[in-house]
């Protein structure tokens, strides 16, 4: 990445992200069940060197004081691991329901109205501590045919970008683009700012954290945004217009 400065750098991410969404809307079922068992592969036989990774944001958090359920939390084991490539193969084998009509009634005129399933487009996840997350992202991303934009906690940025290079390693085997999935490589919290502000590239924002987190991305986003507060799931929608 060239761009010298957070809105440059956004601003290429969100570029890239939307003009690979087209590509992932048009990928085959067998494409994406491609990258999501390649995803898999890498993940089993880069299982020490994605540990490796792992171990620098371990070092750093315990040397900036991080407690014990936080190091929990960030660290990635080889069974973490493994439980991540399962969960891609699994999704691999379940139908693409992309392009599938559902509700299907027929009008008094005799035309038929039905819903069809299609992607969203680009989804913008923020998230913090646990870096397996970056492997689930991505694989729903890959597997409902949507780009998306992730930025983990800085606690966690070798592991997530680790995991992250073997997602776009999947998707270029298999002949996806690899800006479908694409991690934030900066800690600057100006990029949160600027990911959840970008409705000409985000279609929607997914934060998962906790309620600090989530109460402020609802307050300022620009985007509608799926968020779960409280043990409840809402969509929350800065301006109703956004969804027409």
């Amino acid at each position: 990445m060239n761009a010298h400065t957070i809105p440059e750098l956004m601003l290429a991410l969100g570029q890239q992200a939307k003009q690979a969404s087209a590509a992932m809307a048009k990928a085959s079922a067998a494409s994406k069940s491609h990258a999501l068992r390649e995803l898999a592969r890498l993940l089993r036989t880069d299982t020490a060197a994605l540990v490796a990774a792992n171990q620098e944001d371990m070092q750093r958090a315990a040397a900036q004081g991080l407690d014990g359920p936080m190091l929990d939390r960030l660290k990635l084991t080889p069974s973490i691991l493994e439980t991540c490539a399962v969960g891609c193969e699994q999704l691999a084998t379940m139908p693409d329901i992309i392009g599938s009509i559902i509700g299907m009634t027929q009008q008094p005129s005799g035309i038929r109205v039905g819903q069809m399933r299609v992607p969203i487009g680009v989804f913008g996840m923020i998230f913090e501590s646990r870096p397996n997350v970056t492997i689930e992202a991505a694989s729903l991303a890959i597997k409902s045919g949507n780009a998306c934009i992730l930025r983990g906690g800085s606690e966690a940025l070798a592991s997530n970008t680790a995991l992250a290079q073997r997602v776009q390693q999947a998707l270029q085997v298999a002949g996806l683009p690899a800006e479908a999935v694409q991690l934030v490589p900066t800690t600057d919290r100006e990029a949160v700012g600027l990911l959840i502000a970008m409705p000409a590239y985000v279609d929607v924002i997914i934060p998962r954290g906790g309620k600090g987190l989530i109460e402020r991305i609802s307050r300022d986003a620009k985007v509608p945004v799926i968020k779960h507060l409280d043990g409840n799931c809402h969509t929350y929608i800065d301006d109703p217009c956004d969804l027409s």
